[in-house]
């Protein structure tokens, strides 16, 4: 929520967009916990099963009116700037900018956060990953908004949840 008030994302008028970001990976209801819970590599068939979550997870909420944009996130938080990314392929300003937000926030937290196939990494490097990424997976002007919020807003806030 941070970063999308620091893209300009008026949240205040939209709680759609933050509806969207907590149901983003609504769609893993479909996926085994064997596959989520993988310490190993995926196979092919385990990573195609993955990379239909956001379908299934559009698909899960295509009736709920009051989502409105929040939909959008679930469908495309895994679109790359460079049109590389899932499901549909999207590039640049095709993409939702609360998706392309989005995108920047959930990498930060899988980053920091321990994973069952890794431990969190410090803050300095998930920041770093994410400038690396720039103008291929992320959009550069979110970015450029995320590295004017500093490392301990980051972690107060985290603190706060």
């Amino acid at each position: 929520m941070e970063l999308a008030r620091a893209v300009g994302l008026s949240l205040g008028d939209s709680p759609q967009i933050e509806f969207g970001f907590l149901l983003h990976d609504i769609g893993k209801v479909a996926v085994p916990d064997a596959i989520l819970f993988k310490t190993s590599k995926l196979t092919e068939e385990e990573y195609a099963l993955i990379a239909q979550h956001p379908v299934v997870g559009a698909e899960i909420l295509r009736d709920v009116d009051f989502l409105g944009e929040g939909k959008l996130v679930v469908r495309h938080h895994h679109e790359r700037w460079d049109g590389t990314g899932y499901p549909d392929g999207l590039a640049g300003e095709e993409i939702p900018l609360a998706a392309r937000v989005f995108s920047v926030a959930d990498t930060l937290d899988a980053l920091t956060t321990d994973r069952p196939y890794r431990p969190a990494s410090p803050w300095s490097e998930a920041r770093t990953e994410i400038r690396r990424f720039s103008g291929s997976q992320f959009d550069p002007k979110v970015v450029d908004a995320f590295d004017q919020i500093p490392d301990e807003q980051f972690a107060r806030l985290r603190g706060s949840l």
